[in-house]
């Protein structure tokens, strides 16, 4: 019987960022039980043969779950007659779901020999492809990466053992005259050393570093809250973009007020908007007409512009429900998801902040073909007319609140944008996965 073992060499994180190198070790025993080894000791010695395996190989897989049909009738008879002609081992990976990025399958050996408690020991690396999606698992769809180590007798079936893994989106730097800027600044802080060899900066540093930027950027922005009765504060954001294990903080200034805010409450959301797949006419038309939605502004720009802030006043539209504004054309909320809320009673209170933490195991901002992740912060705000409680200030004691208040309701959602953290930041361990082949 031989044992399959399989671990990350990244013991305290299971977390990888897309064009990030995954490292696995992988251990292959003979293994031999008690009820082996006493009919081993009273048979011949023919029973404590040594094991074989034909072939192992280990790749990364992609895989998407969806509760919907994206794919005609035609296409999913073609894609079955397509896999007619595929090896076993492509058969046993479109078992837990559609395969959507594969890497090429690396051999890790061929004919192997195993004698009684025998342990061999390979190694494996692979880059998370860039242009993946991450890890997602939302209502209608989701997104799951795993390491698939496939090994085979001779004679026999193939058999798999899964490793997952969680991906986190880093997004790519559109504009290449962003890197050289990148490359200079680095070099100037190098030590000036004509011994020293010149490193090389990959693209994931590159686009680490920019992210970093993006995320520390202060930009802060002003939102003037009213309704129909008149006006309710103004909040000030002081960034719109964050990573994850942050906290979005902002403040809420009550002064000036004609209409008293009795309390209020923050929401972060998560956004999922399915995208469906359209005929060609229709996105030919489409394309023709502009709808002026965020998914068209977005699409005219690059990642780098967005996350750079050079879009943020196209993209950050608000709307609340007492504002006449697109009540013909209503934004598309899509499936939504709360992740953290803070609430507070303020009456009588002239300023105070806003706390929204962002949690470490949620998905950032993300685009594919199928489904667009947004995220956004809902306010829900509790206003009434009746200012310090249609009383004076009295001169002696104290002032009592009455027992009743006219009070409306004002919904107002503001989005902003999440980023990856660093996932050397993120404590998740991972485990041992193994399997036994009789």
């Amino acid at each position: 019987m031989i044992e399959i073992k399989a671990k990350l060499v990244r013991a305290d994180s299971a977390i990888y960022a897309t064009g990030e190198r995954v490292e696995c070790l992988i251990e292959f025993t003979h293994r031999v039980f008690t009820d082996e080894h006493s009919a081993s000791q009273s048979g011949n010695a023919n029973e404590a043969s040594p094991e074989n395996l034909a072939w192992a190989s280990a790749q990364l897989h992609c895989y998407r779950k969806t509760s919907y049909s994206h794919t005609s009738t035609g296409d999913r008879t073609a894609e079955l007659t397509e896999m007619v002609g595929r090896t076993a081992l492509d058969a046993v990976t479109q078992a837990p779901g559609e395969v959507i990025v594969a890497t090429k399958p690396k051999i890790l050996f061929c004919d192997l020999r195993l004698q009684r408690g025998e342990t061999k020991m390979y190694f494996f690396n692979e880059f998370v492809p860039r242009d993946g999606p991450p890890t997602y698992r939302g209502h209608n769809i989701r997104y799951f990466y795993k390491i698939t180590i496939a090994t085979q007798r001779v004679k026999s079936k193939v058999q798999t053992l899964t490793v997952p893994i969680r991906v986190l989106p880093i997004p790519i730097i559109s504009r290449p005259d962003e890197l050289p800027v990148t490359v200079e600044t680095n070099e100037e802080l190098a030590p000036t050393n004509p011994f020293l060899e010149k490193r090389e900066i990959s693209e994931l540093e590159i686009s680490w570093h920019h992210l970093k930027n993006v995320t520390a950027r202060r930009a802060p922005k002003f939102y003037r809250i009213s309704n129909k009765r008149g006006f309710v504060g103004r909040f000030c954001l002081f960034k719109p973009a964050y990573k994850l294990g942050e906290d979005i903080v902002g403040s809420l200034d009550f002064g000036q007020c004609q209409v008293r805010c009795v309390q209020f409450s923050v929401k972060l959301q998560q956004q999922e908007l399915s995208i469906r797949p359209q005929p060609v006419q229709n996105q030919q038309l489409q394309s023709q007409s502009s709808t002026g939605d965020d998914v068209s502004s977005m699409n005219s720009f690059d990642m780098a512009s967005i996350a750079s802030g050079v879009v943020a006043d196209n993209l950050h539209k608000s709307a609340t429900s007492g504002s006449s504004r697109d009540k013909d054309a209503p934004e598309p909320s899509g499936k939504l998801s709360t992740i953290s809320t803070s609430h507070q009673v303020c009456y009588a209170t002239l300023q105070t902040q806003v706390v929204v933490p962002i949690p470490l195991h949620v998905t950032p901002t993300f685009r594919t073909d199928l489904v667009d992740v947004r995220w956004r912060l809902h306010f829900e705000f509790v206003t009434t007319t009746l200012m310090d409680f249609g009383i004076p200030n009295p001169e002696f004691g104290e002032l009592k609140a009455p027992a009743e208040l006219p009070v409306e309701t004002m919904v107002w959602n503001l989005p902003v944008t999440i980023y990856a953290a660093n996932p050397l930041q993120i404590y998740s361990p991972n485990q041992t996965f193994n399997m036994l082949i009789k």
